[in-house]
C-alpha cells in the first residue's frame, strides 16, 4: 500500500499508522484489561509454537517476554488505535503483533516478523474473539466478584446488627405491615447472591474459547491441537481455567457468551439500582422525607443552601447503573452482527464489556464502604411513625374480621391517631391483648396470628 512515516519512537509499524490516520473517531481506546490479554495470547501462542517446533525456542522466549511485558501495562501507550475500527479488530490485533516483535527484535538482536512470528498459527478472527473472552472473565473473576462478595458481607454484617430493629414495611411507596431492618437488608443480600451465581454459570462458557479457528472456523493454518493448547497455557498465565470451545464457528461467528454475560450485568444493574432507591428514599428528609436512616456525610450537598447533606455514593450508583444498561443495549446490537463467519462489531463489544465489569465493581465498593457500613438509624423517628400505621390492624383481622379492620384504620387515619388507641375503641379487646397483637415486631415473624387473607 505504499510508503508510510511511522513515529521515530513508536514501537508499532506501518498497519498500526494506518489506523490510527484511518479511524480518528472518539479518542476512546481499548482498555487495560483487553490489552492485558492479548498479551497473554500472544505470550502463550509463542509457546505452544515452540512446543510444537514452529519456533525456535530462542525467538519464542524473546516473543512471550515481549508479550508479557504487554501484558502487564508496559507499553500501553504504545496502543493507540480508536475502539471504532474495522470491526473484526484486525487493527488492534496487528498493532500488538507489531508492538511485540520490536520488542522481540531488539532483545534477540536479529528481526521478528510480526505476522509470520508473533501471529503465527492465528488470525484476528480468533485472537480478538479470545481476547474478549479472556479479559472479560479475568476481570469478573479478580475485580467484579470481589467487590460483590465484599458489599454481600457488609450488607450482611449490617443486617445482623439491626435484626431488631423494627420498621414500617412499605408496598406501592405507602405504609405496610412492618418489617425489620435484618430482614429488609438481608432480602438485598440474597438478590446480589442470586447475581452472583448467575455471574458464575456465565463464566462456564466465556471460558470456552475460539483460539484455533484462525481465518474462518477451520483452523487453517494451525496445528489440530494447537486451540486446547492455547486454553492450557492461559489458565496457567491467567490463574483461571479455560477451555477450548467444542465449536470455533460458534465462537467466531457470535458474540453470544459476551451477551449472556452483559445480561448478567444488567440483571445486577437493576438490582443495585433498586437497593440505591431504597437508600435514597429511606434517607430522604431528613425533617419533609422518610428521615429513617442518615447516611454519612460526605461532603456538602449544594452551592447555594448552606448544610445540606446529599445521598452522593447512591447517586453516582445509579448513574453507574444506567451506564451498564446502556452498555448491554450496545452489546446486544453488536452481539447479532455475526455475518456467516465471524462477528465484525467485537471492539465494541470489548469496550462496553469491560466498562461494565470494571464500573460496576468499584461503584459496589463505594457503595458498601461509603454509604452502607456507616449509616445511623433515626430510631426514635422510626418508633413514632410504626406505633401510629393504622396497616397494623391486619395483625387483628383474624379476630375482628377484615370489615371491623378496615373502619378501624380508616378512623385512625382520619383522627390521626395511633392504631392502638382507636382500636381499643372499636374493638372492645382488653388493651393487653392488643398490645399483644399489635407488637411489631412479632408482626415480623410472619404467620403468628394465623386467619388467612391476601396482599
Amino acid at each position: 500500500m505504499g510508503e508510510l512515516k511511522v513515529p521515530a519512537g513508536a514501537l508499532y509499524g506501518a498497519q498500526t499508522q494506518r489506523a490510527i490516520d484511518n479511524f480518528k473517531i472518539s479518542g476512546l481506546h481499548l482498555p487495560r484489561q483487553f490489552i492485558r490479554a492479548l498479551g497473554l495470547i500472544k505470550s502463550a501462542a509463542a509457546q505452544v509454537n515452540a512446543d510444537l517446533g514452529g519456533l525456535k525456542k530462542p525467538l519464542a522466549k524473546a516473543i512471550r517476554s515481549a508479550a508479557e511485558q504487554v501484558a502487564s501495562g508496559e507499553f500501553d501507550a504504545q496502543f493507540p488505535i480508536d475502539v471504532f475500527q474495522t470491526g473484526s479488530g484486525t487493527s488492534t490485533n496487528m498493532n500488538a503483533n507489531e508492538v511485540i516483535a520490536h520488542l522481540a527484535t531488539a532483545a534477540l538482536g536479529r528481526e521478528v516478523h510480526p505476522n509470520d512470528h508473533v501471529n503465527m498459527g492465528q488470525s484476528s478472527n480468533d485472537v480478538i474473539p479470545t481476547a474478549i473472552q479472556v479479559s472479560a472473565t479475568l476481570a469478573v473473576t479478580e475485580h467484579l466478584l470481589p467487590a460483590l462478595a465484599h458489599l454481600i458481607a457488609i450488607i450482611e454484617k449490617r443486617a445482623r446488627e439491626l435484626k431488631k430493629v423494627v420498621k414500617t414495611g412499605r408496598t406501592h411507596l405507602m405504609d405496610a405491615m412492618p418489617v425489620t431492618f435484618g430482614q429488609e437488608l438481608g432480602g438485598w443480600a440474597a438478590q446480589l447472591r442470586s447475581n452472583a451465581a448467575r455471574l458464575q454459570d456465565a463464566l462456564k462458557r466465556l471460558r470456552c474459547l475460539p483460539q484455533g479457528g484462525t481465518a474462518v472456523g477451520t483452523g487453517i493454518n494451525a496445528a489440530e491441537d494447537f486451540g486446547p493448547r492455547i486454553a492450557a497455557q492461559l489458565s496457567k498465565l491467567g490463574g483461571v481455567h479455560f477451555e477450548s470451545a467444542q465449536n470455533y464457528f460458534e465462537g467466531m461467528s457470535s458474540q453470544d457468551a459476551a451477551v449472556e454475560l452483559s445480561g448478567q450485568l444488567k440483571t445486577l444493574a437493576c438490582s443495585l439500582m433498586k437497593i440505591a432507591n431504597d437508600l435514597r428514599w429511606m434517607n430522604s428528609g431528613p425533617l419533609a422525607g422518610l428521615g429513617e436512616i442518615e447516611l454519612p456525610a460526605l461532603q456538602p450537598g449544594s452551592s447555594i443552601m448552606p448544610g445540606k447533606v446529599n445521598p452522593v455514593i447512591p447517586e453516582a450508583m445509579t448513574m453507574v447503573c444506567a451506564q451498564v444498561i446502556g452498555n448491554d443495549i450496545t452489546i446486544t446490537i453488536a452481539g447479532q452482527a455475526g455475518n456467516f463467519q465471524l462477528n465484525v462489531m467485537l471492539p465494541v463489544i470489548a469496550l462496553n464489556l469491560l466498562q461494565s465489569i470494571e464500573i460496576l465493581g468499584n461503584a459496589m465498593r463505594a457503595l458498601a464502604d461509603l454509604a452502607i457500613a456507616g449509616f445511623t438509624v433515626r430510631s426514635e423517628h422510626i418508633k413514632e411513625a410504626l406505633n401510629r400505621n393504622p396497616i397494623l390492624v391486619t395483625a387483628l383481622n383474624p379476630v375482628i374480621g377484615y370489615e371491623k379492620g378496615a373502619a378501624t384504620a380508616k378512623q385512625a387515619y382520619k383522627q390521626n391517631r395511633p392504631i392502638l388507641d382507636v382500636a381499643r375503641e372499636t374493638t372492645g379487646l382488653p388493651e393487653a391483648k392488643l398490645k399483644q397483637l399489635l407488637d411489631p415486631l412479632t408482626l415480623t415473624k410472619g404467620g403468628v396470628h394465623g386467619g388467612s387473607g391476601g396482599g
